[in-house]
């Protein structure tokens, strides 16, 4: 058993950055004569806290010095802030930690969202001393992950963060409409509506299309360069749930070291706030859905900085909760080596308009089908209702919902399968291919995989968007020519579910999932800068020549 240390504070700590920049940062000592690993968290939401100030004493205690740091520009830390560029101030800091007395040249970062960002962004840089890292819920392709998934600019928690962080202190979000902030034309200006001057949100805004601004600070391209192995946190309900795969199978295939390949990851049926309660949204997932993370990260540290022998790196590394059977499960790879890719196609009569509507789903291909059309008009967008969203669920609300509501809707289309005659399990990264044409020159095109419950409740597991001036590149936007039918792959995430007996398999299609996402105004013109709104004819196609369907990750039960 390991001994439990007094702790001794030393409070605005001024360290120095290479540009001369002082960054403030609070560390906690354990009281002995003796040189310890270092656990350190970089944020720009305060050092002090009382969540950072409690795991400041908690991890002191079992003998860790713990150094909480306000990011460049935030709080008491000399210097501008900018999202996404922490890499040099990481390893800077790393440098001196290491360089003090207290240190046994050893250091471990900890922390989520954009507390598990900057700890990707200086993992490249390589210092010496840092060690392991345990990120939770964040991406490292900003504009893929964060900023613009499928092209569309991801509203919701953009602005609600954004404006959280404008200032040097944290920022009241409580706006009083907003419904009239998130419906404020043009983009660009959108910040002011709510009260804010935000320079970011101007660059992200000006930049819509990936480009040269967007790669320097791409760390998916860095996996080679990390030498540090990292323990991945997530959930299925979480903004990041597909990115936290991409970093764990990342850096396990390219990580610079054996080490670093010797990453882990766990995913529950958690939202951005992950197992902080068994219910997420509409669902109880129960007691056993709750895990005690803090300590899993503590038997990382102290295998990687301690040296402690306690079989962690012996364990599988994955470990899931299987929602619909509320189950864990350890594996060994994503996706499961063991997956059956199944094809489930759309079907209709032409009218699979809402719930109410014919539309089928099932892995019988088409055939000779009449298309499915709507309307799609950007002033009347369909609601968020639920999902992967962040951060300010009494805003706009994360995780399960039912989705009947939305279902009603004459411009959402539900193919839904006949009942399940046994339970059917689908875990891993979900795809839909759509062949659609519109008369507009640009739109959108939604997904959203949902599980149906005997009594019609209707659960949304993943969905996913793609902008159509996207849909053949990120970097190089293409404008549509009316009404041509064009394939578009829509990336639905992740899920990790078992669909009962009796249940139904619905995939829905529409054009708008607001306000997560903006709307797309559907003129062609230039993003951000436009006020115009124009309806589009939406048409979605199932026949031989053009078989929209849904890839499925199909696991043996």
């Amino acid at each position: 058993m390991q001994p439990s240390y007094d702790v001794e504070m030393n409070l605005d700590v001024k360290v120095p950055m290479r540009d001369g920049i002082n960054l403030s940062a609070d560390i906690y000592l354990p009281k002995a004569h003796e040189k310890f690993p270092t656990v350190l968290m970089r944020t720009p939401y305060s050092n002090n806290t009382d969540a950072m100030i409690e795991k400041g004493f908690r991890l002191a205690n079992n003998g860790y010095a713990c150094m909480i740091q306000d990011c460049r520009g935030r709080w008491d830390s000399d210097g501008e802030y900018y999202p996404f560029h922490e890499g040099e101030d990481g390893y800077d800091t790393q440098e001196w930690i290491g360089a003090q007395a207290w240190s046994n040249g050893k250091i471990g970062m900890a922390g989520g969202s954009y507390v598990g960002l900057v700890q990707w962004q200086s993992a490249p840089h390589r210092s010496e001393f840092l060690t392991c890292i345990v990120p939770r819920v964040i991406c490292c392709d900003y504009f893929s992950g964060l900023v613009y998934p499928g092209g569309a600019f991801q509203l919701n928690v953009l602005m609600t963060w954004g404006m959280r962080t404008n200032g040097r202190t944290a920022q009241s979000i409580e706006y009083h409409n907003w419904t009239e902030a998130f419906g404020a034309l043009p983009l660009i200006e959108m910040d002011k509506r709510a009260g804010r001057d935000l320079n970011f949100w101007k660059d992200w805004i000006q930049h819509a299309a990936y480009d040269d601004y967007w790669a320097a600070m791409n760390d998916e391209t860095k996996w080679g360069e990390i030498a540090t192995p990292a323990f991945n946190m997530g959930g299925w309900y979480d903004l990041y749930a597909q990115h936290t795969f991409i970093n764990f199978n990342g850096l396990r295939q390219h990580g610079r070291t054996p080490e670093a390949r010797n990453s882990k990851l766990i995913v529950g049926p958690w939202p951005h706030a992950l197992s902080t309660s068994p219910r997420t949204g509409d669902i109880d997932f129960g007691a056993g859905s709750m895990v005690d993370l803090e300590a899993s990260e503590l038997r990382w540290f102290d295998y990687w900085l301690k040296g402690v022998d306690n079989g962690v790196v012996d364990e599988p590394p994955l470990r899931l909760f299987i929602m619909g059977i509320n189950e864990w499960r350890d594996e060994y790879e994503w996706p499961l080596a063991r997956t059956t890719w199944q094809k489930w196609y759309l079907h209709s009569n032409g009218k699979a308009n809402s719930v109410l509507g014919d539309g089928v789903i099932s892995t019988q291909p088409p055939q000779h089908e009449s298309f499915d059309g709507f309307v799609y008009d950007p002033r009347y967008p369909v609601q968020t209702m639920g999902g992967n969203n962040c951060c300010s669920p009494h805003i706009v609300p994360w995780g399960p919902y039912d989705q009947r509501p939305v279902e009603m809707r004459g411009d959402v289309l539900c193919y839904t399968s006949a009942p399940l005659e046994a339970d059917m399990e689908v875990t891993g990264p979900i795809k839909a291919i759509l062949y659609a044409a519109t008369d507009a020159p640009d739109t959108d095109w939604t997904a959203k995989l949902v599980d149906v419950h005997p009594s019609g409740y209707a659960v949304n597991l993943c969905d996913g968007i793609i902008r159509a001036r996207y849909r053949e590149s990120l970097t190089h936007p293409k404008c549509l020519k009316p009404s041509k039918v064009y394939e578009y792959e829509l990336d639905l995430g992740v899920t990790g579910v078992v669909f009962g007996k009796g249940h139904c398999i619905r995939v829905e299609i529409s054009s708008s999932n607001f306000p997560r996402f903006d709307r797309n105004l559907n003129t062609g013109g230039t993003f951000g800068t436009e006020t115009e709104m124009r309806p589009a004819q939406q048409r979605v196609y199932h026949t031989r020549e053009y078989p929209s369907h849904i890839v499925l990750p199909v696991i043996p039960v």
